[in-house]
């Protein structure tokens, strides 16, 4: 998914992929808001297995779609002109403010990845699933007890393992289904009755598994996981915690989110884990102690030797009639700040996020702070894989020429 920046509006000479259909937009949108289109083109039809953006002029006029069949080619553009009608076109182009940048030189290994698979280390990436192998699972643990250690320097966090599922009623609190319909993943079983049991033995013995099933399955419940931090606002769902300071509380945990296109590398996968840290209470106090904790990361990433930068960001939502407003809000006030780090020469990857909610989830969820107020939050959550897969591609596959504070953490770790 490249974009193509040309000027006078022809096809790109050579385009992958056997079907190329291009569709127009009805009016020009700012080339600043070309990756805000990225982001969800994949989305707008399962028919789109590619694409790239034709600019002309600085400005986006249209994309060229790849795809193993012809298009029909006025309904996509229609759906394309929707998406971004709704949700970009109204959004603000600025440029991306940076707090802190590594004083590291922006390096990373070109392969990392084949070179991860060649020699054993990881499985085959196929629709964002890939095993992971040694060192790899110890560099992962290595990682996230560092973490863990920066949270105990300045905070008393209580930890909690969460169960895999995650409840549909949990999720309908938060707002996410409304706000990311694209990333959902529900978990659902065969209705518990005797004669739904014995059709769908005779039908699988007949054709195997397909579609038809889910007309049996009648329970959505639950669904898998998005992230962690869901879980524990509905660990505390109408209680008052007391107003004694902060309350922390990290969990590890898989977290899943569909994704309509996979790189091949752990840079974007439909199962990844999670480290998060929720700070619960006063206003100013959340968001010190948010402010604290990403100085200790940054601290943390130049240790590793990691070149990278953190920038204000904003959540992909998606297809909502306030999309842009949303996007911009989020932006304006700094709720979210993402720490990036390079993969690539050209290209890096978001491997923490650092997210104030205000009052949001304590109203949604009933969370008092004291007798008479609100408790406000803040999360920090961790890509381990990405924050892993980016020390590879700086650093490479040799233990022995990792920084010694690694080495020493993953050799304990792994016996090597």
């Amino acid at each position: 998914m490249t974009s193509v920046y040309q000027q006078d509006g022809r096809l790109p000479a050579a385009v992958p992929g056997p079907v190329r259909t291009r569709v127009d937009l009805h009016t020009t949108l700012p080339g600043d808001l070309a990756e805000e289109v990225e982001r969800r083109l994949l989305f707008v039809s399962g028919e789109i297995s590619g694409f790239q953006l034709i600019v002309e002029n600085g400005a986006v006029v249209g994309a060229v779609l790849e795809s193993d069949a012809p298009l029909d080619r006025a309904s996509l553009e229609e759906k394309i002109n929707r998406v971004v009608d709704d949700d970009v076109r109204d959004q603000r182009a600025t440029l991306p403010k940076v707090v802190w940048t590594s004083p590291h030189e922006h390096t990373a290994e070109e392969g990392t990845f084949e070179l991860l698979h060649r020699s054993g280390v990881v499985g085959a990436a196929r629709d964002g699933l890939v095993a992971l192998g040694e060192p790899l699972l110890s560099l992962l643990d290595h990682l996230d007890n560092a973490i863990k250690g920066l949270l105990r320097q300045d905070f008393a966090p209580v930890e909690y393992r969460y169960p895999t599922l995650i409840s549909t009623r949990t999720l309908e609190t938060t707002g996410y289904p409304a706000s990311f319909p694209h990333h959902l993943m529900f978990v659902t079983r065969l209705h518990n009755d005797i004669d739904v049991y014995q059709e769908f033995q005779r039908s699988h013995g007949e054709r195997g598994l397909d579609a038809t099933v889910l007309d049996s399955c009648r329970n959505v419940d639950y669904c898998l996981p998005p992230t962690m931090c869901y879980h524990t606002f509905d660990q505390y769902r109408d209680r008052a915690l007391p107003a004694e300071g902060l309350h922390v509380v990290t969990a590890k945990g898989k977290a899943f989110r569909f994704e309509a296109g996979y790189a091949t590398s752990l840079e974007r996968l439909w199962d990844f884990t999670i480290r998060e840290i929720v700070f619960m209470g006063e206003r100013e106090e959340v968001l010190a102690a948010r402010r604290l904790f990403m100085q200790r990361t940054f601290a943390f990433i130049e240790d590793l030797g990691l070149a990278g930068f953190c920038e204000v960001g904003n959540d992909p939502f998606f297809g909502g009639p306030d999309t842009s407003t949303r996007i911009w809000s989020q932006k304006l006030m700094e709720l979210k700040y993402e720490l990036r780090l390079p993969v690539a020469a050209e290209r890096t990857v978001a491997a923490a996020s650092f997210n104030f909610h205000d009052d949001l989830f304590g109203e949604k969820f009933g969370i008092g702070y004291g007798p008479d107020s609100t408790v406000r939050s803040a999360c920090v959550g961790f890509g381990l894989e990405r924050l892993a897969y980016a020390f590879l591609c700086r650093h490479g596959l040799d233990v022995d020429a990792w920084p010694a504070s690694v080495r020493a953490g993953v050799q304990a770790l792994s016996g090597f």
